[in-house]
């Protein structure tokens, strides 16, 4: 790092930025708690071959510490840099490159929005764009998604924010995404695979930005509840045709159990009648011949008694 400028250098590349390129600087979280970034936004950006790189992303470990000393005296840190430097750090890595890129490029430190938190008490998102693998951020005036596509979205330039699910996928009911609409026809950016837990907080979020949001989770969530009530209606009714068949076979059947046991009760009873009838006339005709024979005393009495006067008449 130098007085108007810094330098990187790699095994393929050397750049020398001066400090007036770098518009934003952020210090941003990792999710893995082991680790933070610090994000430099360049104009113009840097060029590698035909491809553009707007943002430098560096990472540096929290728990690394280090003690510097800085090549500047007293009277020019007061003078030049108005106590926005120190001449002695000791504390960790990425606080201390933090503060000296504060202090030479006269830049504001931006980092995350403390109005939004994750359901893991975490300030990034992990999502991705397309099939690169990364973390949002809700900063204060902006969404800043690292590490790669860097890509910085302002609150001011965003039409409106739409939550929706993508149809089909298996993770489906765990995860969604979020499509930021850009204004004056500028194009759209897509954040996919967000977990559920954390749309709550999101969408809380965006409206106390006065951001426009649409959830089409809920809407479809709520087509489908409709769908799977009609759904429900639709079985309990074949359910109770279907019982209504059942019972009317079960009634025919026991119609035929019923005809068959008439049948057998029928000849059952002819057959008990029958020999009813027999034992009954026997035993008629032993009343009868009891009545007959009581009948054939009482006229012999009458008999006896015709004729005993007419034996009267003869003595007389």
């Amino acid at each position: 790092m130098y007085e108007a400028s810094f330098r990187l250098r790699g095994k393929t590349y050397d750049y020398k930025i001066q400090y007036d390129a770098i518009k934003k600087f952020m210090v941003l979280p990792k999710p893995d708690e082991t680790h933070c970034m610090l994000c430099i936004g360049l104009d113009p950006p840097l060029r590698q071959g035909q491809t553009r790189y707007p943002f430098v992303v560096m990472q540096f470990k929290k728990d690394e510490e280090v003690t510097i000393d800085l090549n500047l005296n007293e009277e020019e840190l007061k003078s030049r840099y108005q106590d926005k430097l120190e001449p002695h750090y000791e504390e960790p890595l990425h606080h201390v490159v933090a503060k000296i890129f504060r202090g030479l490029a006269n830049k504001k430190i931006s980092s995350p929005a403390k109005d939004f938190i994750t359901h893991r008490n975490q300030y990034g998102i992990k999502c991705s764009i397309k099939a690169s693998e990364g973390v949002l951020y809700c900063l204060e005036k902006a969404f800043m998604f690292v590490p790669k596509p860097a890509t910085y979205i302002a609150y001011e330039q965003t039409q409106s924010v739409t939550f929706s699910r993508v149809s089909g996928a298996v993770s489906a009911l765990s995860t969604f995404d979020i499509t930021v609409l850009l204004k004056n026809g500028a194009g759209s950016s897509q954040f996919s695979n967000i977990s559920r837990e954390d749309q709550k907080a999101l969408e809380s979020f965006f409206k106390l930005k006065g951001l426009r949001v649409k959830n089409e989770i809920d809407e479809d969530e709520k087509m489908l509840a409709a769908a799977l009530r009609q759904q429900d209606m639709d079985d309990s009714e074949d359910e109770v045709v279907g019982v209504k068949a059942d019972r009317g076979s079960a009634d025919e059947d026991e119609e035929s159990v019923d005809e068959d046991f008439q049948a057998d009760s029928d000849s059952d009873v002819a057959e008990e009648f029958d020999s009813d009838h027999d034992s009954s006339g026997s035993g008629s005709e032993a009343d009868s011949g009891v009545d007959k024979d009581d009948e054939g005393g009482d006229d012999d009495e009458e008999e006896q008694e015709e004729e005993r006067p007419k034996k009267k008449k003869k003595t007389g």
